[in-house]
């Protein structure tokens, strides 16, 4: 079974490998036993801070001397929350789509950094007879979740400029979910006609040639102003051991400055890890291509996150008006 499928079936499985369970975090006792976290990331561009933290091991320089740390991958940013709402995770990147959804619901979370910005690109299929965003009415689009980053900035796009929604909303467009790097195959079967990207995979499909760039990322709602990935950790982990969340940051922080002062090995790691995690290996000329599309960057704006929110609700992904007031702790970043 491919590497991918198994990390999908352990997602669903409560992600059992995390070993310390709802208990994670805790400080260690006096029979010796060392602490224990687990970091979360997708293998996205938007997400390679979470894999140079982890070839770099990263996180075993800021935290106590003797933590075990593991790494859990994830598909989309749904498992991700309900791996933090559960302990099953002590932290990592995140869509600020499912952070922000999650803690409107009630979820006790907490967005103490970004980890980058840009990389969404919406793509169409070669051959389906599009060559604008007006063409897509009666077309079928696929995002990675329903309301999640990409497709709420799709369809806030959609929506604002050109006046067409999706069937979820009485629309004109099909909407399907499906993972990102088999967005390539769909187009080649004709299964879908555009899709809403996360870099590297928009990169991919140009290359492959079964899709065109539709809308680039500067003219995508949010394209720009947006972080793309958001750091996340429980509200829990935050009150009792701030410590902990401080260095996790740390580390965060060390593996975003090490991406701006030295790319080439950082698009290295990226190729490196993303074909671990899901067999798939990137040429460097589409990481060379998503590199261009994307901002490394921990600093978070509250202000652009509500915007988003606002734009989710009118979309009726919420159904009640957002207050993020409490969701993003920057204190840690100080």
């Amino acid at each position: 079974m491919k590497k991918w499928l198994t990390i999908v079936a352990l997602t669903v499985m409560s992600l059992v490998l995390a070993a310390c369970g709802s208990d994670a975090g805790a400080n260690s006792d006096d029979s010796g036993s060392t602490e224990e976290i687990t970091i979360g990331y997708f293998p996205n561009i938007n997400h390679v801070a979470g894999m140079v933290a982890e070839t770099k091991d990263m996180y075993s320089e800021t935290l106590p001397d003797g933590t075990k740390v593991n790494y859990q991958y994830f598909p989309d940013g749904s498992s991700f929350m309900t791996a933090i709402e559960t302990g099953d995770i002590q932290g990592g990147l995140v869509g600020p789509g499912p952070a922000m959804n999650h803690f409107t619901s009630g979820a006790e979370i907490n967005v103490v950094a970004a980890g980058s910005t840009g990389g969404t690109v919406i793509m169409a299929r070669e051959g389906a007879g599009i060559n604008s965003p007006e063409d897509l009415a009666g077309k079928t689009f696929v995002s990675p979740r329903v309301g999640c980053t990409h497709d709420v900035q799709f369809e806030t796009m959609m929506k604002e400029e050109f006046g067409i929604t999706s069937d979820r909303i009485d629309g004109e467009m099909k909407h399907v979910t499906g993972k990102p790097a088999t967005y390539a195959s769909l187009f080649e079967t004709k299964n879908v006609d555009v899709a809403t990207v996360p870099e590297p995979w928009a990169s991919s499909i140009e290359e492959q040639g079964s899709g065109k760039v539709l809308v680039d990322t500067p003219d995508v709602a949010f394209g720009e102003t947006l972080p793309a990935a958001v750091f996340v950790t429980s509200q829990k982990l935050v009150d009792e051991n701030p410590d902990m969340v401080e260095s996790i940051v740390e580390a965060h922080k060390k593996a975003t400055d090490f991406i701006n002062e030295n790319p080439e090995e950082a698009k290295q790691i990226a190729i490196d890890k993303i074909k671990d995690i899901t067999d798939q290996e990137l040429s460097k000329e589409v990481i060379d291509r998503a590199w261009e599309r994307i901002d490394f960057t921990y600093d978070v704006n509250e202000e652009n996150l509500q915007k988003f929110a606002d734009s989710s609700y009118d979309l009726e992904f919420l159904k009640e008006k957002p207050d993020l007031t409490g969701l993003v702790d920057t204190s840690f970043l100080d």
